[in-house]
Formats: structure tokens, C-alpha cells, sequence
């Protein structure tokens, strides 16, 4: 069975500098399913992901990897209608 998405770097992806790097990945019709930045390969920095329609479904912020400060979910509209605060390890 074929994955779900693709991942899509939008560079070499896990630079060893600790630089943010830009990376998106896609559902299988093309469209944007995440986007946000990797340092040394770990999820980064702001985050978003989208439905397939691409309708915003949740965003937040990582710190190497680990999901930190405030998540948001949103509605099938677009409209936060969820918040998780999530403290750092």
C-alpha cells in the first residue's frame, strides 16, 4: 500500500548547520498537506497543516522536534474552534 502523502523537501532537508530549513509536504493530488521549517532534520518553529481541500486543520510550534506553547484546531471552515497549551519537556 502506497503512503498517504509525500514528503517533499524544499532543500538537501537536514542540513547539519542547525540552520531552520524550509520544508513542505504534499497530499497525493499535489496539494499542500504541511509546511513549516526543520533544524537538523526535526520539526522546527511554526507549523501548519491543511486538509485536503486545503482548509487550515491545525497549527503550532515545534522546539527541535517537540510540540511546545499553543496548538490550535480548526473547524472543516477554517475557524479555530480547539487550543491546547502544550509545555515544554
Amino acid at each position: 500500500m502506497a503512503p498517504a502523502h509525500d514528503e517533499t523537501p524544499t532543500d538537501n532537508d537536514s542540513p547539519a548547520n542547525g540552520e531552520p530549513v524550509p520544508h513542505t509536504e504534499f497530499h497525493r493530488d499535489g496539494t499542500v498537506r504541511a509546511q513549516g521549517q526543520k533544524v537538523n532534520g526535526d520539526l522546527h518553529g511554526y507549523w501548519e497543516w491543511f486538509r485536503l481541500d486545503g482548509t487550515l486543520m491545525r497549527s503550532g510550534t515545534f522546539a527541535a522536534g517537540e510540540q511546545i506553547d499553543e496548538w490550535i484546531t480548526y473547524d472543516t471552515h477554517g475557524i479555530p474552534y480547539k487550543t491546547t497549551i502544550i509545555k515544554p519537556k
